[in-house]
Parts: structure tokens; C-alpha cells; sequence
């Protein structure tokens, strides 16, 4: 594929790192380093083919499936170019611009950035700053860390852009801009925010594109910001779209018994972290609720969950923490995590390209790993087009159960495995409401509350000398303001109560007698 007439295109096969080593790349000494320590000593193939156009100053598409290592394609030269320009040194206004379409997907280029960086100093002695600024998160402490100096940038559209019209993003020095997942960013509707941040850009600042899919919209951008592009595509054009080192099985199960099934999946042999999406924001908090109630270890990461949540739910499945993550497609790009051993689709995405960016989950930086579709019989429809558009030749796939022997004997799962896995496991990443934090269990330090109902007379609240001398043991206060009685004693103490008959009393009725 070429983006124009002018713009090269050279395709290499998707395998493991096995070529020469960033150091034999040119790549500098602190950066090979900070790498060597995180046991990254070899590119992958997009990588290698990237990195000595890109430390050149070249500008370049990089089009590679997801898990292949695009973040280092970019991130590695970006780096060793802003820290080796000497026409242009590092005053502490930003030098480098990562735009990318989640928060998810910003911290983790974040982080992968941070830490290649972690060795590098720029001028005065300084050690180099790379900041990310994105949304769902306060303003202040975002704009401290501009002023304070920000070397590389690395952010969401629109919280850029916002920044940028408050004067508080300087983009005008830049000499590096990479736009990462150019076409997630068209998919979630930020390519006007692009746009308006590429005319706060210089024009002689290098460009880099990475992306999965190059749809027409995203050819016509590139066309538009970028000067004679290398095209570099990190796979053989005749290749599938999907991982060869995934392995897929696609059965057809019934809402009511996909929990079920889920729960036996879970269970597999050799079932190591484990994502599973969903299609609705409800349905990833049902699914999470239910498969904690099991016994999981499970987190939850979707659009109704703060920013706050959400960063804790996904750096507790980093760390293993859980083991389990269920998400919505926001998170399909945003979590980089070489271990994760199994995806399950609960619900099937709306198209193939976001198929085939969940399954990527999985199967990366040459490891194997397996994807579990589940298509309800009303999905049935879609997922023939999925399938046909992805050449996976499984349009009706098999009817499925969670007791089905197949589904055991194909993934590895043992035969005593039951629907649940012991108590209910803490789940991270879990809505807290008002309601729920008042259901809680109580330490077993505190003194059980207990309430007693107050006796009235004539709609007036009683209160003989037992009542008025008791106090309420948790300082509950009654309607009234005074303390309820509690306890056995302060029931058995006080005086009995006489009824006061008013009048002959009527004699029972025929009904009445009949009913008794």
C-alpha cells in the first residue's frame, strides 16, 4: 500500500526479534541501557526497519498488527533524536508530541517512554521529562508539570488541544510528532482535534504515523502533514490479518448460560491473565460482579468507572493482583501486557477491525495464546460478516454449552471443574455508590448496632425512667432527639403497661367466629 506517489513501500515478515541489536542500530548507550534492564536487547521487525529511517529524521507510516512493538518504533528514536540535536537544545519546553486516542493507551506509551528514558539527561544535568496529559483527570497538576518543563509529551486529543487554546501547551518547538493508532483516533471522531493540533505544529518538525489499518481518511491525513513518508509494513501483504500464535474458537452460546461457560474457561490449563470484552458498559459490570461472586480475581475497566478506578483496576492486572479484566473496547489498545494467555469475546464486536485489535490482546511478542468468541444467536448475523471480511471460515460455529464436552476437551479445561472457583474474591476496579458503602460489613471491632423500636402512646413518645436513663449504645438518636433503650435489661425493667378498657366490649360477630 502506498500513501502516494511518492512514498515508498517495503513489507518484512512478522517474526521474532532475532536481527541486530538497538546497540548495533545506532541507538544511544543510556537508552540501550534503560532497555537491556527491561530484557529488551533486540528489535522487532518494525522495529528494526523503523529505526534507521526515523533517526535520520525521516518521516514515516509504520503499519503493523497490534502486540508487534510500535510504542519502542517510535519511541526509541524520538528519544535518541531529541537528546542528540545540538542546533536545538532541551530548554524544558516540549520537543517531542505523542498523540494517542485513550488514557489507557497514554500511560502506557507513558510509561514505556519513561522508562527507555530513565538514564537520559538533557541540558544543566537535568534528567530528560516526559509527561502525559490526558482527561478525567484535575487540570492543575497537568499544567505544574508543563511549567516545571516537559521535554516529551505524551497525550489524548482533546485534553491537548484544550491546553494548547489556554496557552499552556507550547507546540510551536516541536521536532518530533507521532500520531500512535492513527486509526483508533478516526474510529472515536478525534481526527478534527488532530487536524486542529497539527496546524499549532512547525512544518519542519519530522512526522511519524503508526497505525493498524490504513483506511482512506487516515491516507488523506498523512498526505496532508507529512513530507514524502517511508510506508513500512511489518508483515507480508498476503498475510493474515489476525496472529498466526493465536488460536481461535468460536462457539455459539446462550446469554443466560455465558457466564457459566466463562466461569469453566477460566479454569483452563495453564490459563494465565485474561481479558474479556464486552460491547456494552452495563454488561462489563454485570459480567465482573458475577464471575467476583465466583471466587475470580477480577478487575473492571469501562467508560462508567473514574479515571481514578479505572487506573487502579488496570495496574492491579498489571502487577497480578487479578488476573482477570473485564472491558469494553475503549481498553482493546491501551493495555501491553506480553502474559496475557487467554481473550474471551463475551460479546462480539461491532466490525472485524475491533475483532481483531481484542484477539491482539494475546499471541504477542512471539508467544502463543488463545481467543474465545462467544456469538449469541441474534449476533449471528454479524458475525458472518466478521468472519467473512477475516477469511476464518466459521460462520455457524458450533452450539455450545457450558457442560459441552467439546468445549473441555479443546481447551484443555478439567473435567471436575465447576461453575465457580470458591468465596467471593475482592474485585478491583468495582463502582462504589452510596448504598453499597453503607451494606458493607462492619469491623469486628465495632459494637453491633441495634435499634429498638419506641413504644408511643397516643402518637407521643414514651418515656418512663428506664428509656430516659438508658443510652443509646452507638449514639443513634430517635425522631425526637433522645436516645432509643436498648438491650434485654432495659426492656425487662420497664413497668407494665395497663390497658384501659373503653366501654362494654361487643361481642364477637358470626363472621368473625366462622373466620376464627
Amino acid at each position: 500500500m502506498t500513501v502516494d506517489s511518492q512514498t515508498t513501500d517495503t513489507a518484512v515478515t512478522d517474526t521474532a526479534p532475532t536481527g541486530p541489536s538497538f546497540a548495533e542500530l545506532g541507538v544511544r548507550d543510556e537508552i540501550v541501557r534503560a532497555l537491556g534492564e527491561e530484557g529488551i536487547v533486540h528489535p522487532f521487525a518494525i522495529q528494526e526497519l523503523t529505526l534507521p529511517l526515523a533517526l535520520a529524521g525521516d518521516d514515516l507510516i509504520g503499519q503493523a498488527r497490534t502486540g508487534m512493538g510500535k510504542t519502542y518504533a517510535f519511541g526509541v528514536p524520538l528519544l535518541n533524536r531529541v537528546t542528540t540535536d545540538t542546533e536545538r537544545p532541551l530548554a524544558g519546553a516540549p520537543r517531542a508530541l505523542v498523540v494517542v486516542p485513550t488514557r489507557e493507551l497514554c500511560l502506557q506509551v507513558y510509561g514505556d517512554l519513561a522508562g527507555a528514558a530513565k538514564y537520559l539527561t538533557a541540558d544543566g544535568g537535568r534528567k530528560l521529562s516526559v509527561v502525559s496529559i490526558y482527561g478525567g483527570r484535575p487540570y492543575e497538576p497537568q499544567i505544574e508539570a508543563l511549567r516545571a518543563g516537559a521535554d516529551v509529551v505524551v497525550g489524548t486529543p482533546g485534553r491537548l488541544l484544550d491546553l494548547a487554546q489556554q496557552g499552556h501547551l507550547q507546540l510551536g518547538g516541536l521536532s518530533v510528532l507521532v500520531l500512535d493508532e492513527a486509526d483508533e483516533m478516526l474510529d472515536l471522531g478525534f481526527l478534527p482535534d488532530i487536524e486542529r493540533i497539527l496546524r499549532l505544529t512547525p512544518d519542519t518538525r519530522q512526522a511519524m504515523l503508526f497505525s493498524a489499518t490504513m483506511p482512506d481518511p487516515i491516507i488523506t491525513l498523512a498526505r496532508t502533514f507529512m513530507n514524502q513518508p517511508t510506508h513500512i509494513r511489518a508483515e507480508s501483504p498476503q498475510s493474515s490479518q489476525t496472529h498466526d500464535s493465536t488460536e481461535q474458537f468460536i462457539y455459539r452460546a446462550h446469554a443466560l448460560d455465558k457466564v457459566e461457560l466463562v466461569s469453566r474457561v477460566l479454569q483452563a490449563e495453564g490459563r494465565g491473565a485474561t481479558m474479556i470484552f464486552t460491547r456494552t458498559k452495563r454488561t462489563a459490570q454485570k459480567v465482573a460482579d458475577e464471575l467476583a461472586e465466583r471466587g475470580f480475581k477480577v478487575g473492571a475497566v469501562h467508560g462508567d468507572l473514574g479515571q481514578i478506578a479505572r487506573e487502579k483496576a488496570l495496574k492491579a492486572f498489571r502487577e497480578g493482583d487479578v488476573d482477570v479484566l473485564v472491558a469494553t473496547d475503549v481498553a482493546a489498545r491501551g493495555i501491553d501486557i506480553d502474559d496475557i494467555t487467554h481473550v474471551i469475546n463475551y460479546q462480539i464486536p461491532d466490525d472485524e477491525q475491533a475483532y481483531v485489535h481484542r484477539i491482539g490482546r494475546t499471541g504477542r511478542a512471539g508467544k502463543t495464546g488463545i481467543a474465545v468468541t462467544l456469538v449469541d444467536w441474534d449476533e449471528l448475523p454479524r458475525w458472518a460478516l466478521i468472519d467473512k471480511a477475516l477469511g476464518l471460515d466459521c460462520p455457524e460455529p458450533a452450539e455450545t454449552y457450558s457442560s459441552s464436552p467439546h468445549l473441555f476437551e479443546e481447551l484443555n479445561i478439567p473435567a471436575d471443574a465447576k461453575g465457580s472457583v470458591g468465596k467471593p474474591a475482592r474485585r478491583e476496579g468495582k463502582r462504589t455508590t452510596r448504598g453499597e458503602r453503607g451494606s458493607e460489613q462492619a469491623p469486628a471491632d465495632r459494637p453491633k448496632r441495634t435499634r429498638q423500636r419506641r413504644r408511643t402512646r397516643g402518637g407521643r413518645p414514651e418515656t418512663n425512667g428506664a428509656e430516659a436513663a438508658a443510652p443509646a449504645a452507638d449514639g443513634d438518636q430517635g425522631p425526637a432527639g433522645d436516645s432509643a433503650a436498648t438491650g434485654e435489661n432495659a426492656e425487662s425493667s420497664r413497668p407494665p403497661r395497663r390497658r384501659r378498657r373503653r366501654g362494654p366490649r361487643k361481642p364477637a360477630t358470626e363472621s368473625a367466629v366462622n373466620a376464627g
